[in-house]
């Protein structure tokens, strides 16, 4: 399930750090984060389909990894991220 270019520009525009920001941890954890949510709703219907499972996993694995970069960089920075998307309980 990928997101929609409306609403995948305007994730962007509320994540990014700069003008023209597309690549940092901040925005792309922000649209994993919404891909991940995506596929999270269809597999409440769709709970059989394991070739989007494995990517879900992958995508899941991913987003790990950027916001323990991100953690290791700059920790107010993930503080406020993990703040922002509500990931962390």
């Amino acid at each position: 399930m990928s997101v929609a270019p409306d609403q995948k520009t305007k994730v962007i525009e509320e994540n990014a750090t700069s003008q023209g920001d597309t690549g940092s941890p901040e925005v792309q954890v922000a649209i994993l984060t919404t891909r991940i949510q995506n596929l999270t709703d269809h597999f409440k219907k769709h709970h059989k389909d394991n070739h989007s499972r494995r990517g879900l996993l992958m995508m899941v694995n991913k987003r790990r990894s950027l916001l323990a970069y991100l953690k290791r960089k700059d920790l107010r920075r993930y503080n406020d991220l993990i703040k922002k998307l509500g990931l962390r309980k």
